[in-house]
């Protein structure tokens, strides 16, 4: 299993560390003391699966990773794409994308994808694609309106993000959702990918090939 590769520069944060520690002062989401009492319980019912492909694809591919996650960018840009094209889109292959938040940006990245769950994937692979730049030399402030800016590219409204960053519920109901599915499935590292049930760390994507084909019965 690969290490957290959370980036050091920006203060990386255990599973266990509690989303207050990883909000965004300057959009507001500095205290969700109004919003949750101590050990209240949340509902995270209300969020979405970011999935792709057929319902019914015969193989079902589950990726836990960070937007701030070097690797999950080298995967995403990488063997990913190649999967997307081969068969998410052909029908044999249903992907479902969860978020792990081991650090602010990552949390706040994802709230800038989900502003608009409809544009998602295209997000994600903008902030994937821009990694280093928008991370920068990890000022808090800078990466912000760096993600701002990412959004806005994506044709997202600056009323939008201004609402979705804001958003206290939202950002500590996503991080209990990250929690509740990666305790579920021994998530310790990114990427973590869980093929039909069978959990397997970051690989080529030849590799990756092998195991859908085989599960494919090809």
């Amino acid at each position: 299993m690969n290490r957290r590769y959370a980036l050091g520069l920006i203060g990386a944060a255990t599973l266990s560390a509690g989303a207050l520690s990883l909000l965004p002062r300057s959009s507001g989401l500095s205290d969700l003391g109004a919003a949750y009492a101590e050990g209240a319980k949340v509902d995270t019912s209300s969020v979405l699966e970011m999935t792709m492909g057929a319902e019914d694809a015969p193989v079902t591919l589950i990726e836990y990773a960070s937007f701030t996650c070097p690797h999950c960018a080298n995967f995403n840009n990488g063997p990913m794409k190649r999967v997307k094209q081969e068969y998410v889109n052909t029908g044999k292959v249903r992907f479902i994308y969860r978020d792990v938040y081991f650090d602010k940006p990552g949390l706040w990245a994802s709230m800038v994808a989900r502003c608009d769950p409809n544009r998602f994937f295209g997000i994600a692979d903008l902030i994937y694609a821009d990694q280093r730049s928008w991370i920068g030399k990890g000022n808090l402030n800078t990466i912000e309106q760096n993600l701002r800016k990412i959004g806005l590219v994506a044709g997202l409204t600056k009323e939008q993000l201004d609402v979705c960053l804001k958003d206290n519920v939202k950002a500590q109901t996503l991080y209990t959702w990250s929690q509740e599915h990666a305790d579920a499935d021994g998530i310790t590292g990114t990427p973590s990918l869980i093929i039909n049930g069978e959990k397997y760390s970051n690989m080529s994507y030849e590799d990756l090939k092998k195991i859908l084909d085989q599960e494919l019965g090809m």
